[in-house]
């Protein structure tokens, strides 16, 4: 199956800048395609030194949902924003007093890659901090999320003024085009040995839960379902929670298979499994109800899916989540998203009001947003909204 390169360089062109990163994208660029993917056959997509959050997340977004394999490879400079405290990864605009509206959040990775299928998604970091977000890193170590191979190195601050060349990067760049690529952990080891030296004080990445047992690391994060209480027979033909399984596989080939309604109805299962588990408004019944906003997406509903992601943003603000929290505005984002494509006039008079409403309390990133939405939905009504 064909794979996907996804190359990202980003980083500020102010004085914040601390990485030199778009220059190792000549020396990836001169990497075959299929080498760089690890596949036959690939396509490579290149982001150098964007300047809006949105414009990552819609390639990041639409690399995500491509089905063969994929490699994304980030250079960039990550630090924490003052409000939240939140990891972003500085964009072109990024400064540090704006880091949380012109910075991409790191969180917005694991979101958009958690329903990758197991073993087939690996995230290349070279990385490069300032003095807050190296401590925080050091106390709790980057993640890319269940099921997502994730490699690379995060550099301490640096003591001298002039940007940092990203050494880790071009090496590993360096080692591919020759046109064979190794397996990931010996490729990292090769790329940092070349790079770093044996007394760098750098955070190396070597996070995969494909590359050894258990088989799937992803299980810690998922809510188990003790065998006494799945789902009971008085659903006949309904798919039901397997406790010593991996839900998202099976829900990943349902989908592959073009099986919605099964990928659907087990996602639906582990989340009633959840609810009784661990109440309303818990994260594990919030996590599946994503992934079935996801999958009605995927199947080509998105008036469903929109209803979905709106219930999800209800339900993390019931929760006690601020309006501005990254996971809430992005729940809220995602609403708005699917809104936006569904045709269907009754749909969309339907669902416009509660948008509306949850426009006015989560406005989002983007600039009159709540604005937009009651103009759209005056066209389906004839009247303005107020």
């Amino acid at each position: 199956m064909p794979g996907t390169a996804l190359l990202i360089a980003a980083a500020p062109v102010t004085k914040s800048r601390l990485v030199d990163a778009a220059s190792v994208l000549p020396v990836l660029a001169a990497v075959a395609p299929a080498t760089l993917a690890g596949t036959d056959t690939a396509s490579v997509v290149e982001l150098a030194d964007p300047l809006d959050p949105q414009t990552v997340l819609t390639r990041l977004r639409a690399a995500a949902m491509a089905p063969g394999p994929l490699t994304i490879y980030l250079v960039g400079q990550v630090h924490l924003d003052r409000r939240q405290r939140h990891l972003h990864l500085a964009l072109a605009r990024a400064t540090p007093a704006t880091m949380r509206y012109t910075g991409f959040p790191w969180d917005w990775f694991t979101q958009e890659l958690r329903l990758r299928p197991a073993g087939s998604t690996a995230l290349i970091a070279d990385l490069h901090t300032d003095a807050e977000s190296w401590q925080a890193l050091r106390e709790q170590p980057l993640d890319a999320g269940p099921g997502v191979a994730l490699y690379g190195r995060v550099a301490p601050p640096a003591r001298r003024r002039t940007p940092a060349a990203p050494a880790y990067m071009k090496a590993l760049a360096t080692i591919l085009r020759s046109g064979h690529r190794p397996p990931l952990l010996p490729l990292h080891q090769q790329a940092a040995a070349q790079s770093l030296g044996d007394d760098a004080p750098d955070l190396l990445l070597a996070l995969d839960p494909h590359a050894a047992p258990p088989p799937s690391a992803a299980a810690a994060h998922l809510p188990q379902a003790p065998a006494a209480h799945p789902p009971g027979p008085d659903q006949p033909g309904i798919p039901h929670a397997d406790p010593h399984t991996d839900p998202h596989a099976a829900i990943t080939a349902a989908v592959e298979a073009g099986r919605h309604g099964e990928a659907a109805a087990l996602a639906a299962s582990w989340e009633q499994t959840a609810l009784r588990m661990h109440g309303p408004g818990s994260n594990e019944v919030i996590h599946w109800m994503e992934v079935r906003a996801d999958l009605a997406r995927f199947a080509g509903d998105p008036a469903r899916s929109c209803e979905t992601w709106l219930a999800v943003a209800t339900a993390r603000l019931t929760a006690g989540q601020a309006p501005d929290s990254p996971e809430v505005e992005a729940a809220a984002d995602r609403a708005h998203h699917l809104w936006d494509r569904v045709r269907d006039p009754e749909a969309v008079r339907a669902l416009g009001p509660a948008l509306i409403r949850l426009r006015r309390q989560v406005p989002g990133r983007q600039r009159g947003t709540l604005t937009l939405a009651q103009r759209r939905l005056e066209q389906f009504h004839g009247q303005r909204v107020g």
